[in-house]
């Protein structure tokens, strides 16, 4: 049995608190999972600071200009960084670049992402912002696969969070981004043991 530990490569866009939350985990030699770089498409991103803190390696990607989308053989480029890292895994953590091609061909079934709602409501930007305004109880957090659709692959991993009286959008937040420190990294776990399978829309074998 192997006991060599599953490559991760983190992207990024912004702070990198998720990626922090794993790369902290990763520092136990017993944990399933190591970092193997970190992509971003932000120089200036302050996710690069953690990826020097861990001595992680760093790519930065020529996105292009448009928002949200990367331009023609970005996503080449990043295969080509991935697979010179010997990445098993990619773990979306606040990239704010949509993958459309070569990275969900190179990784099929090997991508998860972590969305600041319980899907399959309040998909895209400002999810907690949209909980909060929609009056909900109940918000959250999910860790799912990637495929082509917007924050709609099959769900790995959820957590709920209460709405309370005295929140605003920002005691919100603070109180989703802490769960979702502990599922990213969960997520990871699961599929670097070999946990995971998915019939249909279901992700089985999350249950302790």
């Amino acid at each position: 049995m192997s006991t060599a530990r599953c490559r991760v490569a983190v992207f990024a866009s912004g702070r990198g608190s998720n990626f922090n939350a794993l790369a902290e985990r990763c520092v136990d030699p017993a944990f399933s999972c190591v970092v193997a770089c970190l992509i971003t498409d932000d120089p200036s991103a302050p996710a690069i600071a953690v990826a020097d803190a861990f001595e992680i390696p760093v790519h930065v990607i020529d996105a292009g200009p448009r928002r949200g989308r990367l331009r023609p053989g970005a996503e080449a480029e990043i295969v080509q960084h991935c697979r010179a890292d010997g990445v098993q895994l990619v773990v979306l953590a606040g990239f704010m670049r949509i993958l459309e091609g070569d990275v969900l061909g190179e990784f099929a079934g090997r991508v998860i992402n972590i969305h600041p709602s319980l899907l399959p409501g309040f998909k895209g930007l400002n999810a907690q912002r949209q909980a909060f305004e929609h009056g909900v109880k109940i918000a959250g957090c999910t860790v799912h696969f990637v495929d082509a659709s917007l924050d709609g692959g099959p769900i790995i991993l959820q957590a709920a969070v209460p709405v309370k009286d005295g929140d605003d959008v920002e005691s919100l937040r603070s109180r989703i981004l802490s769960e979702e420190h502990r599922i990213v990294a969960r997520a990871a776990d699961l599929f670097a043991r070999g946990r995971l399978r998915v019939e249909g829309r279901r992700v089985l074998g999350t249950e302790d």
